[in-house]
């Protein structure tokens, strides 16, 4: 254990880059993994137990540092992982040797990839700095659909959890975008310019489908209500450096989390005087991204 009420997770040899809780068994994680910082180098892809600090099991990808990881939704031993090189991996954890499919359909790093939550539509959409955001269906070679986001580095793309093909995404141009993939438009339906800084982050409440938050490049996470966007219904400020991913909580409306290149992960309650709960310093290196593992039993992991 590191600092009371944390429990530290080994990554050897790698530096973690993004972690998901299983929907199925809160107990396990899985890490996406990158060599030197993903700077160069190959990915691995950990699967480990909160409960015993245990490493389950982990494979080793040669086509590039693995960037962000999410768990299907309708199938338990399914993950899909990004790299830096373009490309999606599915992979099955009951035979993890190697994946079970391979994409490539980008041309840059892919930074984000995001699960549909919604369960009557089993679709991934991943964000690349090609300026492209695509959306597979993972039982098809090739994408159902790719968005363009002008010239701008995409970030993070996200999918609502309440609204069956809705998803977010934040970009280097400062906007954020909300899409209708059920639509027959590539077009934006709605974009919000959110900061003067490039957005590098944004989550949806789970409580609330109109609440979504955002964090940029100039340090500040802000909340916004997609019902009028005129200003942010919340400003968090505190962080040294940029947050790097923020993630709202799975428990409690108010409450998410930020980690940041500060090397901290913060706790916040925005409906709070007082909204900074809790700052963790456990970490020594970049701090890449947090998670809230389903609902039951409470725990919040930062990388």
């Amino acid at each position: 254990m590191g600092e009371k009420g944390v429990r530290l997770l080994k990554t050897p040899e790698h530096h973690g880059y993004n972690l998901a809780f299983s929907p199925f068994n809160p107990d396990l994680i899985a890490v996406a993994a990158a060599q030197n910082f993903g700077l160069m180098g190959g990915g691995r892809l950990f699967i480990l137990s909160v409960g015993s600090g245990d490493e389950l099991s982990s494979v080793g990808w040669d086509g590039g540092g693995l960037l962000d990881v999410a768990w299907s939704e309708n199938a338990a031993n399914v993950i899909v992982t990004a790299d830096g090189n373009g490309s999606l991996q599915v992979w099955d954890t009951s035979h993890p040797q190697s994946p079970v499919g391979v994409y490539r359909e980008h041309t840059k790093d892919v930074c984000s990839v995001s699960w549909s939550q919604t369960r009557d539509l089993h679709h991934v959409v991943s964000a690349s700095w090609d300026s492209t955001i695509k959306i597979w269906d993972m039982n098809h070679k090739h994408s159902l659909r790719t968005l363009t986001v002008g010239e701008s580095l995409v970030y993070e793309a996200v999918w609502s959890p309440h609204i069956p093909g809705c998803m977010a995404s934040v970009s280097g141009d400062g906007a954020l975008r909300i899409w209708n993939s059920r639509g027959t438009s590539n077009k934006v339906s709605v974009s919000v310019g959110v900061s003067e800084g490039e957005v590098l982050t944004c989550d949806w409440c789970k409580y609330n489908q109109n609440i979504i938050a955002t964090a940029d490049t100039h340090r500040d996470i802000r909340g916004w209500d997609l019902r009028n966007t005129t200003q942010p219904i919340f400003v968090l400020t505190g962080h040294n450096y940029p947050p790097r991913r923020i993630k709202f909580s799975s428990f409690l409306e108010s409450q998410l989390a930020s980690v940041s290149y500060d090397f901290t992960t913060r706790i916040w309650d925005y409906k709070l005087s007082s909204p900074l709960v809790h700052c963790y310093e456990n970490h020594q290196e970049l701090h890449i991204s947090p998670n809230s593992s389903p609902p039951t039993p409470k725990q919040n992991l930062g990388l």
